[in-house]
């Protein structure tokens, strides 16, 4: 009787434990539910749309048929797509590196010791953050018009011609870089401040100890150190360029002319503009595809670096 009773006993010690078990594992799994269902429902399902949608002749009526591959073929012919896809690059190969220059210096101003007021530095150098990528464009916009513009009048107060900002290709171009880096540097520097921060002391006590100066202890001590950030930052600052639409419609809607077109701009103007959801959709595919690429890439430099 001893026996079965403490073997009674065992059993139920080994049940609460089961259950014991059991409680931490559905825990966490009915939490991810929601953002399971809110992923499928506005990520995954759009995708398995668009796909369908990028094999078809769809213009927004419900009549509308299969055609295989003719909008890839189309598109891969199409010369407007690829000087869209050509601007874009331009574009991050442009504002990427300045962007990250801008953003690292910042963040070594305000997180130097000997700074003064690096408070209210970080306020004003995060306010851009804040501001919608629409109102940035309009802001930029305003402040390059040609005949209006507040940078022209301070040009011609000092003698100078006005510039074309806004007919003039290269100077529009010119602006939409300046605005792109000034909208997303808060955000970068904030990264690279925490990256900054858990950079061990130690090794520049030890750099100065060996008569290091401070352009030596930045590269040799500073630069490997935040260096999975700066990959970080380059990454993001990449996929936001290939997807940068508001802030480049508002500045200057792809202008002159289509010279400054982007290539969601012209995803946008071909499915709405032009009705051609379908053809549109295709060129959606071919840039998430060219997304992921640059993704893969990208990480491939980075643990290739790493394993130096």
């Amino acid at each position: 009787m001893a026996v079965t009773a403490t073997h009674t006993e065992v059993s139920r010690h080994d049940k609460k434990k089961t259950s014991k078990l059991k409680k931490p594992i559905a825990a966490p799994f009915i939490l991810i539910v929601p953002a399971i269902i809110l992923y499928a429902i506005f990520f995954i399902w759009p995708a398995a749309i668009g796909l369908y949608y990028s094999f078809t002749n769809y213009k927004g009526l419900p009549k509308y048929k299969m055609v295989g591959l003719e909008n890839f073929v189309e598109l891969f012919q199409d010369q407007a797509f690829w000087s869209a896809l050509l601007r874009t690059f331009e574009y991050i190969i442009c504002s990427v590196p300045l962007n990250v220059c801008l953003s690292l210096l910042a963040a070594v101003l305000v997180t130097n010791r000997r700074a003064i007021g690096s408070s209210i530095a970080k306020v004003l150098f995060f306010l851009p953050w804040l501001v919608s990528p629409i109102i940035t464009g309009l802001i930029w916009r305003w402040m390059f018009g040609e005949g209006f513009g507040i940078v022209n009048s301070v040009i011609e107060s000092l003698g100078g011609q006005p510039l074309h900002w806004a007919t003039n290709a290269n100077l529009s171009f010119l602006v939409l870089v300046l605005a792109g880096v000034w909208a997303g540097m808060a955000f970068n520097m904030l990264l690279f401040i925490t990256a900054l921060k858990n950079v061990p002391e130690s090794l520049y006590e030890a750099a100065s100890l060996d008569g290091a100066n401070a352009w030596q202890k930045f590269r040799a001590i500073t630069l490997p150190g935040i260096a999975p950030t700066t990959f970080m930052v380059v990454l993001l600052g990449t996929i936001n360029g290939i997807k940068e639409f508001a802030m480049v419609q508002a500045l200057n809607e792809g202008g002159p002319g289509k010279s400054n077109r982007l290539v969601v701009q012209y995803i946008y103007e071909t499915g709405f503009s032009n009705s051609r959801i379908g053809y549109a959709s295709a060129a959606s595919m071919v840039l998430l595809v060219i997304l992921v690429i640059v993704s893969l890439i990208q990480m491939w430099f980075n643990k290739r670096n790493e394993g130096k």
